[in-house]
């Protein structure tokens, strides 16, 4: 007979471990690449690889020898790509505003200072337009100067301010035609010196003057809205100048003033209409003194050589009919009082008591 088996114990079944918040490793986070300093840049190297492999292999060794700072990343790919597009926009700029210089040109309907306001504001638009598509396709992000805009502004306020202001002051001189380039015009600083001479052009920051010995300066803008503007050809180029005569008073009045005329009409730039005149101006202390007025219609090429001229003429004309040029006399008056009495008897005396001289028998022998 078979005796009965125990039941064998089956093992319990082991509880599986449960997993813990402390147990769960947190996944490793995969290396993110840090960006180029323009996104342009990957834009065109996507590009070139895509159309040939041979090119796209040197744009990633150019890419690949970079400079990390922080999160960004400068290769030589990004800064050849930097330069390639400011010089681009640069150069398109360049000549955006000079074929809308030439346009200008050729509308004759504006007077020169309208020219010269119209070029400006071309120019500003245009390098304003050129300098945000440059920041547009460099795809630079202007939100990170945020926090240096407030410094910057106010580094750039002081620093710029007359550089700012001397721009409005250009433009307030165009817009109202005050100036403008050929215009003579005579402009006196804070120390009242004066500088007379033709506007050649009239820029950003300064006036161009040339004076009659080709010496140029430029005067910032400021200075023609502050000082005082002499503007010989703000309406009329016409210019009347002054010779001044003098004649002595022993002269015929009548003759010298016909004298002075002929002088005056007889040069080649002063203008027939309105004729030349000749005005008495008062009776001097050594002469008749009189003001020969003449116009003419160039004061650019100078006044001095026309006073020159009328002058050496009248000259001739004054030495063919007797009217003398006076020159200043002085007559000396001695007063009779004592003192002069004691001074010219003491001379008297000193006269007697010496020895009378012969010229033939030598000094200090007298005379028999």
């Amino acid at each position: 007979m078979t005796l009965p088996t125990a039941p064998t114990a089956t093992p319990a079944p082991s509880p599986e471990p449960t997993e813990t918040a402390a147990s769960v490793t947190p996944p490793v986070p995969e290396p993110v690449e840090s960006e180029a300093v323009t996104p342009t840049a990957d834009g065109i190297k996507e590009a070139v690889t895509e159309r040939s492999q041979a090119v796209g292999g040197v744009v990633d060794t150019l890419d690949a020898w970079a400079l990390s700072i922080g999160e960004m990343r400068v290769s030589l790919w990004d800064a050849m790509v930097l330069l390639m597009v400011i010089g681009t926009i640069i150069v398109a700029a360049w000549f955006v505003s000079k074929l809308a210089h030439s346009g200008l040109r050729r509308m004759n309907r504006l007077d020169p200072s309208q020219h010269v306001l119209a070029d400006k504001l071309v120019t500003l638009a245009v390098w304003a337009l050129a300098i945000l598509i440059g920041i547009d396709v460099l795809g630079i992000d202007l939100t990170a100067l945020a926090v240096f805009s407030g410094a910057f502004g106010l580094a750039i306020g002081f620093g710029l301010q007359k550089t700012f202001g001397n721009l409005i002051a250009g433009i307030i001189l165009l817009l109202d035609k005050s100036i403008k380039p050929g215009d003579v015009i005579a402009v006196s600083d804070q120390a009242g010196n004066s500088t007379f001479g033709e506007i050649r052009k009239i820029g950003i920051r300064a006036v161009s003057i040339t004076t009659r010995d080709q010496k140029e300066y430029l005067i910032p803008n400021e200075n023609l809205m502050v000082n005082q503007v002499e503007n010989w050809s703000y309406s009329s180029k016409n210019v009347r100048m002054q010779v001044p005569v003098g004649i002595g008073y022993n002269c015929d009045i009548k003759l010298a003033e016909k004298l002075m005329l002929e002088a005056a009409k007889a040069s080649k730039r002063v203008l027939a209409s309105p004729p030349p005149t000749v005005w008495l101006d008062q009776y001097g202390e050594n002469s008749v003194d009189f003001v020969i007025h003449c116009w003419i219609t160039d004061p650019e090429a100078g006044i001095g050589n026309i006073r020159s001229e009328v002058l050496k003429r009248l000259w001739d004309l004054f030495q063919e009919n007797g009217i003398e040029i006076p020159f200043p006399q002085r007559d000396i008056n001695l007063r009779n009082n004592a003192q002069f009495e004691q001074l010219i008897a003491a001379i008297a005396q000193r006269m007697d008591t010496r020895p009378d001289t012969d010229p033939d028998m030598g000094p200090g022998s007298k005379q028999s």
